[in-house]
């Protein structure tokens, strides 16, 4: 008896069956969430996926029950997508789906909780302090070493954060933040380079080194600007490029992360590494860096996202 080889775009879809792309969203991350799921869907239509597209929005439990999908890939950012919710609502309606797992989805979406689960296994990270409306501003900002990072404990894509280097700035930025989120953290300001490193199905991606005029990678620096540059190979040394990926991995993984995901890290100016967080749902539009680390790796933009589909669970 022969064995009949079937089409690739026949083996896809009946190794998916039907695929939803979740997109769109109530959160801050919404414009970009919709740049994601557009991409998404349309690289896993160029490769034979039998797609659907579902933009969410008020309605997303009916969406996906009227959808019927066999699996889903999660392309929502920020809360409610990225938190460990959509996850929650997919395993008990039985549907695979991308990307982390409720627990995981929710650590890494919680800075605070990230960074102390990292400090008790041993990750370097930078100090942080929990800003409340009572904080004493002006030993918050001494005792993080004159300069910090403000930031919304649950947003994504650089919203609500600020780079401040003073008392009346760090208040002033906590006003800022807590309009995303309940809670904000100020992390110690490292002075040096920036990576960012994919991670897919258990394997690191090239890190990508980013630089920008930006007084740090902000929302603009990520979306909009023209000038910002991402290195490719990253620069370092083998040995030190080496180090500075199973960090990010073992920072991945402490949290339980799986299928894929990025993990951005500051490094000081002797090359220590410091973790900042982890992105379980990372952006995939034009300007986005794990595509930058897959083509670098050899994988064009569609084996990307049905190697993402292929580590569905």
């Amino acid at each position: 008896m022969s064995v009949i080889e079937l089409p690739i775009s026949e083996q896809l879809k009946q190794q998916f069956g039907r695929v939803g792309v979740l997109y769109g969203g109530l959160s801050a991350e919404r414009e970009i969430s919709l740049q994601t799921g557009v991409a998404v869907v349309a690289a896993l239509r160029e490769a034979g996926v039998d797609v659907v597209a579902l933009e969410l929005g008020q309605k997303a439990i009916q969406q996906i029950q009227d959808a019927k999908l066999d699996r889903a890939f999660i392309a929502l950012h920020g809360p409610g997508g990225e938190d460990g919710r959509i996850q929650a609502v997919l395993e008990y309606m039985g549907i695979p789906y991308t990307g982390s797992d409720v627990q995981s989805s929710a650590l890494a979406m919680d800075k605070l909780r990230s960074k102390q689960l990292w400090r008790g296994v041993g990750i370097s990270t930078p100090d942080f302090v929990v800003l409340k409306p009572d904080t004493d501003w002006t030993k918050v900002i001494a005792d993080l070493g004159g300069e910090a990072m403000v930031k919304p404990a649950h947003e994504g894509s650089s919203i609500g954060m600020s780079r401040v280097s003073s008392a009346e700035e760090l208040q002033r930025a906590f006003a800022a933040a807590a309009q995303y989120d309940t809670c904000v953290i100020a992390e110690r300001l490292i002075v040096g380079a920036e990576y960012t490193v994919a991670i897919l199905a258990g394997e690191v991606l090239p890190p990508i080194k980013l630089e920008t005029h930006h007084r740090f990678y902000d929302f603009d620096a990520k979306y909009l600007a023209d000038d910002t540059r991402y290195l490719c190979p990253c620069g370092l040394s083998p040995e030190i490029e080496a180090r500075l990926k199973a960090i990010a991995l073992a920072a991945f993984e402490s949290l339980g992360c799986r299928g894929w995901g990025r993990v951005d890290v500051m490094a000081d100016q002797h090359n220590n590494f410091y973790v900042l967080e982890a992105n379980t749902v990372p952006g995939m539009t034009s300007h986005s860096l794990v595509p930058m680390a897959a083509k670098a790796a050899g994988l064009s933009f569609e084996q990307l996202v049905v190697a993402i589909l292929q580590a569905s669970r």
